[in-house]
Parts: C-alpha cells; structure tokens; sequence
C-alpha cells in the first residue's frame, strides 16, 4: 500500500474499516475541527496524543514519543482496531503533525496507514464529504505492543554515526533555519555539524502535492551521491522528519531512523557544538 493516498482514491474506498484522522495543529486546532472536518474524522492532538512533552527539551526535544502503553490506549480512544484502514490528514501538506502520525502508527505496527496528498484543502477542492462537531464512534480493546517497530537514533547515536562518517544525517528544516541565520522556534540558530539539509517543501510540487514516487526516487539518489541508505532523519522536533520518511517510504526506499530529539534536543543539550553557514 502507498503510503499517499489522494482524495479521489479516499472518495472510493470502503466505509467499513475505514478510520480517518484530522492531525491540525495550532492553538484553534480542535475548535477547526469542529467546525468543519472530513465526515467522519476524529481528532488527534499533535501534543497530547503524539507526543510525550516532558519538563526539560534538552533530553528528549519538543515532541518526545509517548510511550508504547500511552499510544496504545490514544488509538483504543481514537477506535482503532487490528483491522483498521487509518487515513491522515492535515492543514499543511502532511508536515504539520500527519507525517508524524503516520510514522508514529506504523511503528506501533500497522500497515494500512496512508496520508492524505495536500491535506484537507485538496479534500475541498475534490468536493469530500464535510462535516461538524464531535463524530460518534466506540472505543476498541488495547492492543499491547513491547516495541517501536521502525527504527530511530538517539542524540548520542546521531554524534558516534557523525563522527564515524557512517550515516547521512538529514535535517529537514527550511534552509534559513539550517544556516543559522535565525530560528522562530528553539532557543539557537544552526544545524548540528556535518548535518546536510534537505528542506520537507523539497518534497512537493507547486500545488502541494507530493512528487511522484520516480521522480522523488531520482531526486534523492542526486542528492545523497547514490548512497540511499544508512540515513538519519531529523527537524525542528521531530515532526517534520516525518514528512520526508513518508516521501522516502513513497519513493520506495527503506525507512530511514528518525532522530527525535532532532535540532531542538541537540541545541539545548550543554557542551554539544552548533555549525552555522552565516
């Protein structure tokens, strides 16, 4: 299964398994929700259901992951169920948090995960059902997991595979971020030293929608040197990363490992080095 689904194809499929999830963000998220939502979507909150938010960022960033027991009983709210069609969507071309999501559900261990291509705008201009308020539906039995299923490095990894020469580390942010010349969310301006930087909007076309999984695939093979493999994805915190797995996964390549704690971890973590191209 792709795991890019456009609102045609979501238009076509069964009702019967079919769980679809409205992952916006921003401080109105749940009251755009309500207000108007693709009929029957449930709402998943980047901060509270995807993300474990502790006191300190410098040990695990922004949006740390819950654990495996919390994000089981989040999808058993949500009524997900063995058998579930899970598809996901959100208001900024899937870097917002339904990337994240979709990581996050496929590394519980589910495999009919899609996100939607060009979020809920382009379920608007298809003419998707809509609707409001809260949808009706029943919660379903904790399904027990012991482990993440797709792998993820730690700061400490990220440093030894740097300094071993032995993996890619990719940071998605904007390249103004990247260079250092300012940051509007964490605390430094910069990258971690021998990062290279693949910006997420590299991901989509002048629409908003995802490149085509060929031209995706040849435009990452230009990039990393014919050496796809052994890559380590990180942003801001973790979120955005997210977004340029999925186009990997789209373009047919292994999953990378997502580095959670990402810029806003390694930044915050006293005694480690910040590059910056100004």
């Amino acid at each position: 299964m792709s795991p890019i689904i456009s609102s045609s194809e979501l238009e076509k499929l069964s009702t019967e398994n079919l769980i679809i999830l409205d992952a916006r963000t921003g401080k109105d998220a749940r009251q755009n929700y309500q207000e108007k939502h693709i009929k029957g979507a449930r709402f998943i909150d980047l901060d509270k259901d995807l993300a474990e938010i502790g006191e300190d960022a410098a040990f695990g960033g922004r949006h740390p992951l819950p654990t495996l027991e919390k994000f089981a009983e989040i999808l058993a709210n949500l009524g997900v169920f063995e058998d579930s069609h899970i598809v996901i969507y959100d208001d900024k071309n899937g870097s917002n948090a339904a990337a994240r999501a979709w990581w996050m559900i496929r590394a519980f261990g589910f495999e009919n995960v899609q996100v939607l291509d060009g979020g809920i705008q382009a379920a608007e201009k298809n003419n998707i059902e809509f609707s409001s308020g809260e949808e009706a539906f029943e919660k379903t039995p904790l399904i027990k997991k012991d482990n993440w299923n797709l792998p993820v490095s730690s700061l400490e990894e990220v440093e030894n595979e740097l300094k071993n020469d032995s993996s890619t580390v990719i940071d998605v942010r904007d390249a103004y971020r990247y260079r250092g010349e300012s940051e509007p969310i964490d605390l430094v301006a910069g990258h971690i030293p021998g990062a290279i930087n693949i910006p997420f909007s590299e991901n989509l076309d002048e629409n908003g929608l995802f490149l085509s999984p060929e031209v995706l695939k040849e435009k990452y093979i230009q990039l990393l040197q014919n050496k796809p493999e052994n890559l380590i994805i990180h942003c801001g915190s973790g979120v955005t990363a997210c977004h340029t797995i999925l186009a990997l996964a789209h373009a047919g390549f292994n999953i990378p490992n997502l580095y959670v704690g990402s810029w806003s971890e390694w930044s915050r973590r006293e005694g480690k080095e910040v590059a910056k191209e100004v």
